[in-house]
């Protein structure tokens, strides 16, 4: 069965001066803030589509890479991951990297990045951004 998520964002002004707020409409957990310096330059405690996005990959990334480990007999016990998305004004989103850091009883570090690599071709989320060059660093952790 399908799932539907969703999220508005109302903007006020023009794009240089003006500001918005991001609304999470599914679950209801928060606003945030958002302006054109925020994606440009330091964001003063608000947020970015490329924010969003960071926070959409690493989440499916580390999903998919447990749903991995898992189908391998080797569950993790702990994943950090985490996901970089690099913004060029004028460009676009020009390149994210993902990484990952794990705790996996019984795989080895060439085991381990086979499935960093199979969960980042292969997430949701990088299936969608297909065409934006994604990269992986990952370890194991003791």
């Amino acid at each position: 069965m399908a799932t539907t998520r969703t999220a508005h964002t109302e903007w006020e002004g023009d794009l240089l001066q003006g500001s918005g707020e991001i609304t999470l409409d599914s679950s209801g957990v928060g606003h945030y803030p958002v302006t054109w310096s925020s994606r440009t330059e330091d964001p003063h405690g608000k947020t970015s589509p490329e924010e969003m996005i960071a926070g959409a990959h690493s989440s499916c990334f580390a999903m998919h890479l447990s749903s991995e480990l898992g189908k391998a007999g080797t569950p993790p016990t702990r994943l950090n991951t985490s996901a970089a998305v690099s913004f060029q004004p004028g460009s676009g989103i020009i390149g994210i990297h993902l990484t990952a850091e794990g705790q996996v009883p019984g795989i080895d570090e060439a085991g381990f990045n086979a499935a960093a690599e199979e969960a980042r071709v292969n997430c949701s989320v990088s299936q969608i951004l297909t065409g934006t060059t994604i990269t992986v660093s990952s370890a194991l952790s003791s």
